[in-house]
């Protein structure tokens, strides 16, 4: 059974960074990409970036672009999220999943991690 599980979440002032780290386990896994969303209070979960297993490509929501970068390791078991310049409203729980084939279903949903940005 595959889990993947977040961490580095936690309480920042505006402006700070924090480092999110996704971890797979559990057994081979056929990825196509690997993806991370946020859900902020009220509002729906939203996609904020992915990054293929094949060649690094990478995707971001304007929201973000230019502030947080994703990136994996070399045996693609951790895909991490770095986020610098958070704002306020950049708090959320964010968590991981993965697509095990271009355009399929988000599966794998980690529990997440909390990020709390402070104004």
């Amino acid at each position: 059974q595959v889990h993947l599980v977040e961490s580095g979440g936690g309480l920042a002032q505006t402006g700070d960074s924090l480092r999110l780290s996704c971890a797979t386990s559990g057994g081979a896994l056929t990825r196509y990409s690997t993806g991370w969303f946020r859900r902020a209070p009220g509002k729906e979960r939203e996609l904020l970036v992915t990054i293929t297993w094949v060649g690094g490509i990478t995707y971001y929501e304007d929201s973000v672009k230019g502030r947080f970068t994703i990136s994996k390791d070399s045996a693609g078991n951790t895909v991490s999220l770095q986020m610098n310049r958070l704002q306020p409203e950049d708090t959320a729980v964010y968590s991981c999943a993965i697509q095990t084939a271009y355009r399929s279903d988000w599966s794998y949903f980690g529990q997440g991690t909390q990020v709390t940005v402070a104004s």
